[in-house]
């Protein structure tokens, strides 16, 4: 597994260096730093391999944070040791930059001590290593009650338990639950309208202040399950009025009631069911019930946690439309017309958006008219046209014309058209359809919660060629 982890400055000054296994010596932290920091090639790898030695490095902020093995290691645990480690920095230090890690060695170091034994990964959890492992700048009110009055065996337990990322003796006053779903739209037009890629990249986010150990089921619109209900219920139908042939004595009101509500289901899961692919969770949703009914049931962190990502592909409703025309007159100028539509609802709006329209490198001077909303301004040295609306509504349509004058070249190459990039955030809309059906919280302590849910759907890759 990992022999080393070595922590250096953006010059290649080793500030940690943590050895864990006896195949590798201190000097190997100078040949990453000669081949890799101070080499004058662009390193384009995360992995680099020297002889028999593998170095397994990231790029944070002003720091280079390596891991080092001489074995066949799985190399995306790695990268997610080495993510989380950077995650446990933030939380500890508030900022993983330099002067963090140079003001807070002596912690760095234990904390490492107990995240890896042998080289091998344990326990990574923020809220457990904080129980144990404490400095001044970061202990907490809860954590000196922790410290006084928890006995260490219970520590033990935190630390080795099923639940090692959640404490039992949380309280709160008010016990509520944060639910946000954000999605990004990935969107690649040609130039004549066709459709070449649309997909949702998904995650959900919790936030969760509950007390005690709170068991947590949380359903979607998902496919498969709104289908299962529906042929459940349509099944139960059936028996129903199967019975009611046999029983002359069957109340036909009931017969009814049970069609009319299996009927209802069907309706939502044809019209209404989103089908999810490529799920990821948190460690603590329980898979062996998602494998076999789809339920998500899970006992939360304390806190902020992402709670599942998620893909699809089928189905995605595109926030907005652009429909560009773009004429090339001759080699002295270039016109555009951009026109923007919102496909959702009127009652929405999106904010902070922006659209980037390239212009060739030889242009010289820019002509431009809004007709709608915003703001548009040539910026030479991104050789484009960007126009920003701080709000966009729904339903609506926005566009922009302009005349480029361009500049002869003495040595002409062809303008390659890069695509039209949009950038935007649209709040309560989904642009896979996807809905949170329920979010139930049971606890030993019945005590009442309160859930909240918002929706925002962000532009990730929405390019649209000219």
């Amino acid at each position: 597994m990992i022999s080393a982890v070595f922590i250096y400055s953006q010059k290649g000054e080793v500030l940690i260096s943590r050895l864990y296994r006896h195949d590798v010596k201190r000097s190997v932290a100078d040949v990453f730093r000669v081949h890799v920091i101070a080499s004058p090639a662009e390193i384009r790898s995360p992995v680099t391999t020297l002889g028999s030695t593998s170095f397994f490095h990231i790029r944070y902020d002003n720091l280079w944070v390596c891991a080092v093995t001489r074995n066949n290691s799985n190399a995306a645990l790695v990268f997610e040791f080495l993510y989380r480690l950077l995650g446990l920095g933030v939380s500890y230090f508030g900022r993983f930059d330099e002067e963090a890690v140079k003001n807070n060695f002596v912690l760095i170091y234990e904390l490492l001590d107990e995240v890896l034994d042998f080289g091998y990964p344990q326990n990574i959890e923020v809220d457990t290593l904080k129980l144990y492992v404490t400095t001044e700048s970061i202990r907490s009110k809860s954590n000196v009650v922790v410290d006084l009055q928890k006995p260490p065996q219970s520590i033990t337990m935190q630390a080795t338990g099923a639940t090692t990322w959640r404490r039992n003796d949380i309280f709160y006053k008010k016990n509520e639950a944060f639910v946000d779903v954000i999605e990004s739209v990935n969107l690649i037009l040609s130039a004549k309208g066709t459709v070449l890629r649309a997909d949702v990249q998904g995650q959900i986010v919790m936030r969760s202040f509950l007390s005690g150990m709170p068991e947590c089921k949380f359903g979607l619109n998902d496919k498969l399950v709104l289908d299962r209900e529906s042929s459940s219920n349509k099944g139960s139908a059936a028996a129903a009025a199967a019975a009611r042939i046999d029983a002359d004595d069957m109340a036909a009101g009931s017969v009814r009631r049970l069609g009319a509500r299996a009927g209802g289901m069907g309706g939502v899961g044809d019209g209404e069911s989103v089908e999810i692919a490529d799920c990821q969770f948190h460690q603590c949703v329980r898979l062996g019930r998602f494998d076999t009914d789809r339920t998500i049931s899970f006992i939360p962190p304390d806190g902020e946690f992402e709670l599942m990502r998620y893909r699809t592909t089928d189905n995605v409703n595109l926030p907005f439309k652009v429909l560009p025309v773009v004429r090339e007159l001759g080699k002295t100028r270039v016109e555009y017309e951009v026109l923007v539509k919102s496909n959702f609802s009127g009652k929405l709006s999106a904010s902070n958006m922006a659209v980037r329209i390239p212009t060739p490198p030889n242009a010289t001077k820019c002509r431009i008219k809004v007709a709608g909303t915003g703001k548009a301004k040539y910026i030479p040295e991104e050789n484009a046209i960007v126009w920003k609306i701080s709000r966009f509504q729904g339903l609506q349509e926005a566009s922009l014309t302009a005349v480029v004058d361009l500049t002869h070249m003495s040595k002409p190459v062809p303008w390659v058209r890069p695509p039209i990039n949009l950038d935007f955030q649209v709040l309560m809309f989904t642009a896979s359809g996807l809905l949170v059906r329920f979010l139930k919280v049971f606890e030993k302590a019945n005590y009442q919660s309160v859930k909240w849910v918002r929706y925002m759907t962000k532009a990730g890759s929405y390019e649209i060629r000219i």
